[in-house]
């Protein structure tokens, strides 16, 4: 007993029990490593996709940000920014910026459908990042529409404006009007927070408080107005401008119509 002691103790057992257990600890990193590659491919679209994707990249975008998109002095690194982040700023036309400016404006994209999802796949494969959100993440069917009307109040209406018409920022900066965004681009807003817009990650706004969120924007661009003109649903102010314009017109008027008969 006092041999098998002595061997425990020895500095040679020792430093092999340790060698052992880097070798095991090592091994499992290797064998985890050389999977995720494949996952992360497999994520982000083919090879061949990826590659497609790249040389857009290239001609399109690299002289701004860099032919690694790691950022230049007129264009911020795109690594991490997710497949999420590509898809909407090129698919809304932001991307390619014209020129610089307070903001990019939205306008009709110049890419196809199938370029955009190249350069997405591209961009998500240089570092992990939001996904485009799938049709299961898109579909608010049975979303609450009040309920994402008070979320959509009490976190985007600041800026949008409580209808999602849009509203100046400082500095000629704006918040863009909603009326025409699409599901996926107001899902993919939130998870990359674009422009001026914050990030709503899944911890602060869940995956059914967005679909919540986008069953209110969708309820508004479809909502009749049945009192009349809508004029523009910016809310009381045009509303009043547009009484007090009215009603200094038909005084003028009467005005004009009682000279011409007094004389």
């Amino acid at each position: 007993m006092k041999f098998l002691a002595a061997r425990r103790r020895s500095p040679l057992v020792a430093s092999a029990l340790l060698i052992g257990a880097l070798a095991v600890v090592g091994g499992g990193y290797a064998a985890l490593a050389s999977v995720q590659p494949a996952e992360a491919t497999m994520a982000v679209g083919t090879e061949t996709q990826v590659e497609k994707g790249k040389q857009l990249y290239l001609e399109g975008c690299s002289s701004c940000h860099g032919l690694e998109a790691q950022g230049t002095k007129v264009g911020p690194t795109l690594i991490g920014v997710g497949a999420a982040g590509v898809h909407f700023q090129v698919s809304t036309g932001r991307m390619p910026l014209a020129a610089p400016g307070a903001q990019a404006p939205s306008k009709e994209n110049i890419y196809s459908e199938d370029d955009i999802a190249a350069m997405s796949a591209y961009v998500a494969s240089l570092a992990p990042g939001p996904a485009i959100p799938s049709a299961q993440q898109l579909d608010y069917a049975d979303a609450d529409v009040a309920f994402g009307g008070q979320l959509f109040r009490i976190n985007c209406a600041q800026c949008h404006q409580a209808a999602g018409q849009g509203g100046a920022l400082t500095q000629g900066k704006y918040a863009p009007n909603l009326m025409e965004s699409t599901p996926e681009v107001i899902y993919e807003a939130m998870l990359t927070g674009p422009q001026n817009m914050p990030v709503f990650s899944d911890s602060q706004l869940p995956e059914g408080d967005k679909q919540a969120i986008i069953a209110y924007i969708r309820d508004l661009q479809e909502a009749s107005s049945p009192g009349g003109l809508n004029l523009g649903r910016f809310g009381p102010v045009t509303e009043g401008v547009f009484l007090v314009v009215g009603v200094f017109a038909a005084l003028i008027a009467a005005a004009v119509w009682i000279g011409i008969k007094s004389r």
